[in-house]
């Protein structure tokens, strides 16, 4: 999609279709669920996360130059020029990827020479240098004497020292810049032999025969191709055999002139033709392995070539030089001279022959989200996760098309069991002891989703399981960092979304798999608008399809598409979060400066200390002055009086966890001051588990005089939870092990939980009313009703039939119709269960079209005289 819009040429452009794009998908969607009478709190979630797909899909390759454009300059602050951006947008990111690749082509040439001259110099100037300084110290130590032999060796060796420096001189400025070549006519004639006198000049012994026309007149720099020929003169000369001459002959034509120089030595092998114009390119005869280098580029500068031919007769070399009559276009008027053959592997282009070539990372994966997120969530080189993405997809796939939507059952724990091994099965702590504690937990989590009907227990176990599991994932340790967990799994639909694009990346480069999902896609779709085309306009066609997809309207089908969408988005989150932990402990490290005063948080702790003794002494006195004390004081009964106060005991509890975090985050680390710390932190949680026995007292004499509800066990299991906290605090205070406390809660936690599930509270409930019934004759019959399907075997096996009957009866039994206990997806085992007793009841059908259906009353006349008799 990105590279569709690498035509628009303004990205001011990109960004408004991008935007476009995004609302009207989202807005596409809002309405189709709409129609279709989709919940919104399912919509809502999938438009984002369609929009986020549509803007990553759309935006990456906007961003991606830029995001290139930093490697790149941060590699070339390394020393590595060889980081090209490769797009092919054409609107103002793409004319500043264009413009930043010629920069970086600038930057590796520049030091390329530079690295070139070093290591020219380094290497030249030694031998010679090495050769002088011991021929001296020679001399100077009198191991050889100083007769004309040994000085003219000595003079040798510095006048070819003399040389090389000037060749390096003259090379560099020459490739230092531009340089202007000053066109004449020249008599190519007198030009070549006024250079072969200067090569003789220069020591070089030898026969030069030159064949070369006095008439002969060409354009060009008289200095620079004095320059070109004295070094291809002193080179054949080099080579030429004693006794041989060194031949130069010239000539013009249409296309321009030449000249060439032959000579009778070894020759060059082809092999070796292009290497000896290099530096180094010295074929060990004596020469600096400059000259050659100097001498094409300056045949180059004028627009032409200079380059070996084979021999007219088999043996020496031949050089010719050609140049061209000057075009329309002019001349470079400087062309750098290559420093050497690039080897396989090697690159010349940015750092020169000593350095391999990087290779291409590819599109860059960081940007915009790792400054957003930073160290809380860095992107740790997370691998592509197609399998991942594919499981992820799998059980969207499985909740679309298992998922009951008449009642909570058994495809519900079916789908939250697929989800979490999708999720767990590329985790990078899968195997830690922790996050497998935490996967075994959130699995007996999900159970009452399949076991118990009451909706309170199935909503709390699957809140409870996500918080569990996705804690096992990221290895949270701290109450900071089981926060952070909860908020992590929601903003990894946004952290994850570059992996999320390179996994399909992946998909793309040379797979299969882009083409499957369009063949899949197409082939749904043409197949669900043209089947209910066909459907609508033929009956019998539309039998057909009945039968083979029963009670499948348009609404189901939206509906399904909505929850496979959002299952697939939320697995997807947890999935990434598992792969790549956010490091949800970066708060949890960081301790708050200790306070200077001790009295800084010693008092206010004393205070609490104090006011909790206080309660306590109020809770004995009433204790001691019994049920006369408490109506006389507070016109209360003793059932109310220890009930008022329940919720705020509870409260108290919490909040005492909280000072106790507090005062041991801010205290010193001095002897003394934990000394001080253990005692008045000690006397509080002592103090509090004090109050939690006073409110499960409370509560206790509470049911027994009102009888008991889900709300009232509930109530005592948590302030039961928060003891064991409290408790757990004062031992790892003793033992010095604080850093366990969070794990040991949130694990607690999770087991209270599955045991409450397991005791099945509205049956426990149900029974504890039913013995206080059989104890006291009263019955809170209203409250009988709310209860779940969990509490119906009880209800009828320890009822008389007709107060059974006429109890159930009135039960708003919206998760026992006739169409959830068709409906295998929607199977719970409290429900089949609850089948059996209320079929013998008459309130459900024994066969269809008998007796009551459910949630019928029975006649009001027959249940009068036993709520006269019964009800409360």
């Amino acid at each position: 999609m990105s590279t569709r819009l690498d035509t628009v040429t303004s990205l001011k452009v990109k960004l408004g279709l991008l935007v476009a794009v995004s609302v009207v998908a989202a807005v596409l969607l809002t309405l189709l669920g709409s129609a279709a009478h989709v919940p919104a709190l399912l919509v809502l979630p999938v438009s984002v996360a369609l929009a986020l797909g549509v803007t990553q899909l759309l935006a990456a390759g906007m961003v991606a130059p830029l995001r290139r454009m930093t490697e790149v300059t941060r590699a070339m602050a390394r020393g590595d020029y060889t980081g090209r951006v490769r797009t092919t947008a054409t609107d103002e990111v793409g004319q500043l990827a264009a413009a930043f690749n010629r920069m970086a082509e600038d930057l590796a040439t520049v030091d390329r020479e530079r690295r070139d001259l070093i290591a020219t110099v380094s290497h030249e100037l030694r031998t010679p240098l090495t050769a002088m300084t011991a021929l001296l110290e020679n001399l100077a130590d009198g191991v050889v004497p100083a007769d004309p032999d040994h000085l003219r060796a000595a003079l040798d060796q510095a006048e070819r020292l003399g040389r090389l420096v000037d060749d390096l001189l003259q090379l560099s400025r020459l490739e230092a810049g531009v340089v202007e070549l000053d066109r004449q006519d020249l008599v190519l004639h007198a030009l070549v032999e006024e250079s072969v006198g200067q090569v003789v000049s220069a020591g070089r012994a030898g026969e030069f025969d030159v064949v070369v026309g006095e008439d002969l007149v060409v354009p060009g720099d008289p200095a620079r191709i004095r320059q070109l020929l004295v070094n291809v003169l002193d080179n054949a000369a080099r080579h030429a055999p004693a006794g041989t001459a060194v031949r130069i002959t010239a000539g013009a034509g249409d296309r321009g002139w030449w000249l060439e120089v032959a000579d009778d030595g070894g020759g060059v092998a082809p092999a070796d033709r292009e290497r000896v114009f290099d530096r180094f390119g010295t074929d060990g005869a004596g020469g600096t392995g400059l000259g050659l280098a100097v001498a094409r580029w300056v045949a180059q500068l004028h627009g032409g070539t200079l380059r070996f031919l084979d021999p007219a007769d088999g043996q020496g070399a031949r050089l010719r030089l050609q140049v061209d009559h000057p075009t329309s276009t002019s001349a470079p008027s400087s062309v750098p001279i290559p420093s050497s053959t690039p080897e396989p592997g090697m690159t010349t282009t940015a750092t020169g022959p000593d350095r391999p070539s990087a290779p291409d990372p590819g599109p860059s994966t960081t940007g915009g989200l790792d400054a957003l997120f930073g160290r809380f969530w860095p992107d740790r080189g997370v691998p592509s996760g197609l399998r991942t993405v594919g499981a992820c997809a799998a059980a969207g796939l499985v909740a679309g098309l298992v998922l009951s939507f008449t009642a909570i059952g058994i495809t519900w724990a079916l789908v939250a069991i697929v989800c979490g091994v999708a999720a767990l099965a590329t985790a990078r702590r899968r195997r830690e002891p922790w996050t497998l504690l935490c996967a075994g937990l959130a699995l007996l989590l999900v159970l009452p989703t399949a076991l118990l009907d009451a909706w309170w227990v199935q909503s709390l176990g699957l809140v409870a399981a996500t918080a569990v599991f996705l804690c096992g994932v990221t290895g949270a340790r701290t109450m900071p960092g089981i926060l952070l967990t909860g908020v992590s799994w929601p903003l990894a639909s946004l952290r994850g979304l570059p992996w999320f694009g390179r996994s399909l990346r992946l998909a793309g480069s040379g797979s299969r798999t882009p083409a499957v999902v369009r063949t899949a896609a197409w082939s749904l779709l043409g197949l669900g608008v043209f089947g209910t085309i066909f459907a609508s306009a033929n009956p019998v066609f539309g039998s057909w399809v009945d039968q083979l997809v029963p009670h499948l309207t348009f609404n189901d089908l939206v509906g399904r598409a909505f929850l496979a969408c959002f299952v697939f988005a939320a697995t997807l989150g947890a999935a990434y979060l598992a792969l790549n932990p956010s490091d949800v402990e970066v708060l949890g490290g960081r301790r708050p400066a200790t306070l200077t005063n001790r009295f800084e948080w010693l008092v206010p702790v004393l205070v609490v200390d104090a006011v909790f003794i206080a309660f306590i002494a109020a809770q004995a006195r009433a204790l001691v002055g019994g049920r006369d004390y408490i109506e006389a004081t507070t016109g209360l009964t003793y059932a109310d009086f220890v009930h008022q106060g329940f919720g705020q005991l509870t409260l108290a509890t919490a909040l005492t966890v909280l000072v106790v975090w507090v005062a041991s985050r801010r205290a010193g680390d001095t002897r003394t001051d934990r000394r001080w710390l253990l005692g008045s932190v000690g006397l509080l949680c002592g103090l509090t588990l004090l109050v939690v026995a006073s409110a499960l007292r409370g509560m206790a004499v509470y049911q027994d005089a009102y009888g008991f509800t889900t709300l009232r066990l509930f109530v005592d299991v948590f302030e039961g939870w928060l003891g064991f906290v409290v408790l757990a605090i004062m031992v790892a205070g003793v033992a010095g092990r604080g850093s366990w406390l969070p794990r040991i809660a949130l694990v607690s936690g999770a087991v209270a939980l599955i045991g409450l599930a397991a005791i099945n509270p509205d049956a426990w409930v149900a029974g504890r009313n039913l013995d206080r019934y059989e104890a006291t004759g009263k019955l809170d019959l209203s409250y009988l009703q709310d209860l779940s399907a969990d509490a119906t075997p009880v209800i009828a096996e320890r009822l008389p039939d007709d107060v059974a009957r006429c109890v159930l009866g009135l039960v708003p039994w919206n998760d026992m119709r006739p169409e959830t206990l068709d409906d295998p997806r929607a199977w719970n085992l409290a429900r089949s269960r609850a089948e059996g007793p209320l079929t013998a009841l008459g309130l459900l059908p024994a066969q269809p079209g008998t007796s009551y259906a459910a949630g019928e009353t029975p006649p009001v006349d027959e249940c009068a005289g036993v709520w006269a008799a019964i009800g409360e």
